[in-house]
């Protein structure tokens, strides 16, 4: 049964673009927004995405990507994150 407009809760989750080192992108990443209250800024998301990665890879059996960037839907392109 469909839900009445509306009744979903704004501001659950933050979507990330993910680059990956071999040229890939995965967009719309969700994070939970809880983890990113702190100081840290976007850190956090960071590795919850690599954790969430080895996750996937562990039930699919392949190994996880490495990721080189990360940046908010919708921000502007200087807010890229990159992983050293």
């Amino acid at each position: 049964m469909a839900k009445k407009p509306g009744t979903n809760p704004k501001g659950e989750f933050v979507l990330f673009d993910v680059q990956y080192e071999d040229g890939s992108q995965r967009s719309n990443r969700r994070v939970p927004a809880e983890l990113l209250s702190g100081l840290e800024k976007d850190e956090p998301a960071l590795g919850f995405l690599i954790e969430q990665d080895r996750d996937i890879a562990e039930k699919s059996g392949r190994s996880p990507l490495a990721i080189k960037s990360i940046s908010r839907v919708g921000a502007k392109p200087k807010k890229v994150m990159n992983v050293k």
